[in-house]
């Protein structure tokens, strides 16, 4: 056990399956055209992998195998996709496999550019390098000195032949010939960096982004500027030509603003603010399509349509996620398949785990929803609610109002939202006579009936609201429930008993109906978070020196204590049958404990703390968030699908970090059988055909082999046909077989001898079954195994005429008779196959129990086997008697 306890150091209960939730982030997105499918696909970076979507219905098409770190920059030509890593950089094919790999820079990089079969690449040291993608060979090398010209963006012109023009931080702009390794011209610029470059409609026009907001048009043939035109939302992050007959540029800011400039009247013609709570990574407009698809660090993945007569875009379809990190999240409903979350960014969503079309964002809490859609107020920063700190829901009575009640950091009142109409609801429930700014909500609950919820104050102060009509309905205690604030709140299944508990460090239990207090239970330390599994009653407490308390609240007494985390404990989650608790903790651990055993069974480490744990309700998936991340992690529950050691972790035991699960689902990994060392905990347990010697073994045969052989004659009358079989008209002719009970067809022998007698020998009819041959050997050699198994795989007429043809009369004799009591005796004192020893005995007697007592062997033999039926049957009604007493007496005994 210690080699394998060594051996295990990831997880043995929970493999990482997916990410949730992540779509873009601050690496402009690339958008491709597939000439084969005639469509458009846009391409976004999350992370160590990218997606791919259909732009026509934005869907997921594909995801990439991940890269060892965060890609940094993209591009992609008609065929392949490239991404740079640190100071590598790979070409994906079929958006997701990686085919070519090209190392040589000594610094990261930070620009792509495809060229033909070519590939430029450009580092933040100022290193150029042309690449050959097939043979993945240097074509050239070009090095450029940072404090003179530092590349910022690089662009190849159209139908400018091996040339690509370079812009630099500096604000001067350079034209290069590759393929003869010449400096063709140089742009003075406007002593302003460089920020963007993009390729005109018009050929020789290029317009550039300057880092002061300005958008200058300029023709490279002639060294000559068209226009100028100047944002005042900061650098140009990306500039997007519009191809559909409309002249109109779009440039995107830091502000998440997006300016639309009409290039014929040379204006502003209109503007799309807060198109993203970010900056603007990248903004296409498709080709001969009036739609602009746009990414940025906010998670988010939108595309607009330009349809309006005034030229304004409208939102057509996005993909969007948490732009901030999570604050909690819960798994919603029965089903498992809705995941609610709530961000820094304010806002509270619901991600599907089967779909990404069923998630939907319930919005921003708005202090005022009615007086922001009376005067239509385009900033709401103002009257936007703060982040939600915790929530509770319930699907009772969600068609009917609100299931879901959250507390908001530093704000006293809870609002509620409802799920099925996906936003904010129509109350904020606060006590009326508390008007102090320094008072917060802490803790929530909600009802499993849906009718009622319970939010804990930080004053001490525990009240009862109705959801329907958001009514005051009473607190808990007379002046308030707790001295020091409120750590957690819970109801139990039936409405029947309120649990709080406080800083101070005391558990209360309360009636819910009349608001008394029933019991109270002093803690060790401060408790930190209080979690309650309403099926099983079970109350977990986490405490603030780090251990976990159990409860049960039935009795009111702690059932089981676990200690283990070096960091303070931040969630907690139980498995739908109660049997584990789930921790996480910063010290970038997660925990199960096995509330039967009070054990540890399962810890891994992750690289980045767990913040939240939700366990789904059907027990499948563990979801979780973690500090500085925005998605929502899966992992697979593999005691669902594979045989799982639930052995004790030793005392020493120190896990291995794992990593968190990418955005693709996981494929399982063939392994081969010489890399698999036999585990001592994975080995099956095999058990034998006999536990002990001592015990009474029954058959694993059918009830059916045994059960009906002494009421063969009245089964058979039953099925006897009411009308005799007719006779065919022409009879077929019959396949020749070799007499004897089991039937043989009998092979074609070629009869060479002409003087052969045809008279038939009959004594080929007397031939002996080969039970009966069995049978005679076991006489010699005491071994019945052979003949037992022959009898086991046969039916009950084929045991029926085995055990009648061993009398003299038909065809066997007093021998195999009497070796067929000793198979039975040999049976009886083995203990194994009892109730076939039982059966076959009880029919043998009744097929020859007439002539057993004119045979003294087989009288002497029959007298045997009686005392041993007896004494096994005598021991069998005793364990039966004692077993039936202590029934009847727990059945009737007031205990």
């Amino acid at each position: 056990m210690e080699r394998a306890s060594e051996r295990r150091t990831a997880s043995a209960l929970f493999a990482g399956f997916r990410a949730l939730g992540l779509f873009s982030n601050d690496i402009p997105h690339v958008v491709r055209f597939s000439a084969l499918k005639r469509r458009f696909y846009v391409t976004t970076c999350v992370g160590k992998s990218f997606h791919t979507y259909d732009v026509q219905k934005l869907s997921l098409v594909a995801v990439s195998n991940s890269v060892p770190q965060d890609i940094c920059c993209m591009a992609a030509d008609g065929r392949l996709v490239f991404a740079a890593y640190g100071n590598v950089f790979s070409a994906f094919a079929r958006n997701k496999e990686i085919v070519h790999t090209f190392k040589g820079h000594k610094a990261e990089i930070h620009l792509l550019q495809p060229f033909g079969d070519h590939i430029i690449s450009v580092d933040t040291d100022g290193i150029l390098i042309i690449w050959h993608i097939y043979s993945e060979e240097e074509y050239l090398q070009l090095t450029f000195d940072k404090s003179v010209f530092k590349i910022s963006a690089i662009l190849h012109p159209s139908t400018y032949l091996n040339k690509i023009l370079l812009g630099s931080e500096q604000g001067s702009l350079q034209l290069w010939n590759v393929k003869s390794n010449k400096l063709l011209y140089t742009f003075p610029g406007w002593k302003v960096g460089v920020t963007a470059l993009q390729q005109a409609p018009a050929v020789d026009v290029v317009a550039i982004g300057l880092m002061s907001g300005q958008v200058i048009i300029h023709n490279i043939k002639f060294n000559e500027t068209l226009m100028k035109f100047r944002q005042d939302w900061g650098p140009i992050t990306s500039i997007s030509f519009r191809t559909d007959g409309h002249p109109v540029m779009a440039a995107g800011s830091p502000c998440g603003h997006i300016g639309l400039w009409d290039l014929e009247d040379k204006k502003l013609i209109n503007q799309m603010r807060n198109a993203h709570s970010t900056a603007i990574a990248g903004l296409t407009f498709l080709h001969r399509e009036p739609l602009l698809v746009t990414n940025g660090a906010d998670n988010a993945l939108r595309i607009w349509i330009f349809d309006g007569p005034t030229g304004e875009g409208r939102l057509l379809r996005f993909r969007m996620g948490h732009s901030a990190p999570l604050t909690n999240i819960r798994y919603y409903g029965q089903n498992g398949q809705q995941i609610l979350s709530a961000s820094q960014d304010g806002t509270l969503q619901s991600f599907s785990t089967v779909h990404e079309k069923f998630n939907k964002s319930l919005g921003h809490g708005l202090i005022n929803k009615k007086r922001v859609k009376r005067k239509g107020l385009q900033n709401t920063m103002s009257v936007r609610l703060p982040p939600i700190t915790k929530f509770a829901a319930e699907e009772a009575r969600e068609s009917d109002w609100d299931g879901i009640i959250a507390c908001h950091q530093g704000k006293l009142s809870c609002s509620t939202w409802n799920y099925q109409k996906s936003t904010i609801g129509a109350y904020f429930l606060k006590p009326k006579e508390l008007k102090t700014d320094d008072i917060t909500a802490t803790a929530v609950d909600i009802t499993s009936c849906g009718n009622f919820a319970v939010i804990g104050l930080s004053s001490g102060t525990v009240d009862v609201y109705n959801m329907q009509s958001g009514i005051h309905r009473g607190s808990f205690g007379k002046d308030r429930a707790h001295k020091g604030s409120v750590r957690g709140v819970a109801v139990d299944g039936l409405n029947q008993l309120t649990v709080t508990t406080g800083s101070e460090g005391l558990l209360k239990f309360w009636n819910f109906k009349n608001k008394i207090l029933i019991h109270s239970v002093s803690l060790n330390s401060s408790p930190n978070i209080m979690l309650l599994h309403r099926d099983s009653g079970i109350l977990g407490l986490a405490l603030d020196d780090f251990s976990i308390s159990v409860l049960d609240i039935e009795t009111r007494k702690i059932v089981r204590e676990f200690s283990g985390h070096q960091g303070q404990i931040n969630d907690m989650a139980f498995s739908p049958d109660g049997r584990w608790l789930i921790s996480a903790a910063m010290d970038c651990s997660i925990r199960t404990w096995d509330l039967p055993s009070g054990c540890l069974i399962d810890c891994f480490l992750l690289d980045s703390a767990p913040l939240n744990v939700s366990m789904s309700p059907t027990g499948d998936f563990l979801a979780t968030s973690h500090v500085d991340h925005l998605g929502i992690y899966l992992w697979s529950n593999i005691s669902l699908y594979s045989v799982v050691s639930l052995r004790p972790l030793p005392a020493d035991y120190v896990p291995s970090i794992v990593m968190l699960p990418g955005t693709c689902q996981t494929q399982d990994v063939e392994v081969s059988e010489e890399t698999v060392e036999p585990s001592d905990e994975m080995i099956e347990y095999d058990s034998p055909e006999q536990l002990n010697e001592q015990l009474v073994t029954l058959s694993l045969l059918p009830e059916s082999r045994w059960k009906n052989l002494l009421n063969l004659d009245v089964i058979k009358k039953k099925n006897k046909p009411k009308e005799p079989p007719k006779v065919p008209k022409s009879a077929p002719f019959f396949i020749p077989t070799i007499p004897g009970l089991v039937p043989r067809y009998a092979a074609p022998e070629q009869n060479n001898d002409p003087q052969q007698s045809k008279v038939v020998n009959l004594g080929v009819l007397a031939q002996k079954s080969d039970f009966c041959l069995k049978l005679e050997e076991g006489l010699v050699n005491n071994k019945y195994d052979t003949a037992l198994n022959l009898l086991k795989e046969s039916g009950p007429s084929g045991i029926e005429t085995e055990l009648r043809s061993l009398s003299p009369d038909c065809g066997g004799s007093i021998e195999v008779m009497q070796s067929f009591l000793k198979m039975i005796g040999m049976m009886l004192d083995r203990k194994r196959d009892f109730e076939l020893a039982q059966a076959y005995l009880a029919l043998f007697l009744k097929l020859h129990l007439k002539m057993l007592p004119s045979e003294p062997v087989l009288l002497e033999e029959i007298t045997n086997l009686s005392s041993q039926v007896e004494e096994n049957w005598t021991h069998l009604q005793s364990l039966f008697n004692q077993s039936m007493c202590i029934l009847n007496y727990l059945k009737s005994a007031l205990l």
